[in-house]
């Protein structure tokens, strides 16, 4: 089988010319591939690369890549935003003014206000910024085929439980079959007696009308089609399973399907044991649908 999951986590780290960096990526479900992207200042012209990666190894979910890069000690530099500081300096003086009382501002005090100084990473240039992109690419790559195997391991468990619940369901038609074919037995005493209480002080009906209106009943209160098309419903879900690449749309649709056959199965029933039957396929279809909500 290789169903897979929509949810995994991934991590990989690395390092080159001195430059320590992470990639985590994690992925939820979705109805269909949204790649979200959280990269380091200076390295925003990755992500067009970056997506392109993701969209070649997964189909569907909510998929975000964050990359971190810790830079050898000693090469990040500061600069000062001039701009900024210029205009707390204007402020400091209305500031002392005002309140000639106060302690006189320092340097120091300007100087630890965010955004008047500011990390500057060492950026390379040329081929060494060639060979840092292609090595953060590369454990990009090493980090999707890691989430992948993950996705894939979850998809070969969910896929275990809908195979047991897909058999549930044909257990269940079984029965429900089995029912259904005394139904018209059921439908035509149940006129009998009906008749007989609406009619005590009229003629009875000639018994080949009797049986032509029990006729009419049972046609229109025959699950059989709605078995049958329950079972082809669930024999195709069952070689979805068996089959390659993403499938979780298609058995989303088929639980649809399903749902709606075993609806109908219960507004024909006339028998209570046939509507047990009918409320026990309903919940095994919820929890089938709800497996398939996780699937690729």
């Amino acid at each position: 089988m290789t169903v897979a999951s929509m949810t995994g986590f991934a991590r990989c780290e690395g390092q080159c010319d001195g430059v320590a960096w992470t990639w985590e990526v994690k992925s939820v479900n979705a109805r269909g591939l949204d790649v979200r992207s959280r990269l380091p200042q200076g390295m925003e012209s990755l992500e067009p690369a970056a997506r392109q990666r993701v969209a070649a190894a997964v189909k569907r979910g909510n998929v975000s890549i964050a990359l971190q890069i810790g830079w050898p000690a000693g090469r990040q530099a500061v600069r000062i935003d001039e701009e900024v500081l210029e205009q707390l300096l204007a402020l400091v003086q209305k500031i002392d003014a005002r309140l000639p009382q106060a302690q006189p501002s320092s340097a120091a005090n300007l100087l630890s206000l965010r955004g008047v100084v500011e990390a500057i990473d060492p950026m390379p240039t040329g081929e060494a910024r060639a060979a840092l992109e292609a090595a953060l690419l590369g454990g990009l790559d090493t980090a999707l085929a890691a989430l992948v195997a993950v996705r894939r391991a979850e998809g070969e468990r969910l896929a275990g439980v809908l195979a047991d619940q897909l058999r549930v369901l044909d257990q269940l038609s079984e029965q429900a079959r089995a029912v259904a074919s005394m139904q018209p037995a059921a439908l035509y005493t149940r006129l009998q007696q009906q008749l007989a209480a609406l009619l005590t002080d009229a003629p009875a009906l000639p018994p080949e009308r009797l049986a032509q209106e029990a006729a009419l009943l049972a046609a229109k209160a025959d699950p059989r089609e709605e078995l049958d098309r329950l079972r082809a419903h669930q024999q195709a879900a069952a070689a979805l399973l068996q089959g390659k690449g993403p499938v979780g749309r298609q058995l989303d649709f088929l639980c649809q399907e399903l749902n709606r056959e075993t609806n109908t199965l219960c507004s024909k029933s006339a028998d209570i044991d046939l509507t047990r039957i009918g409320l026990d396929l309903k919940a095994t279809v919820e929890q089938v649908r709800e497996q398939v909500q996780n699937i690729e």
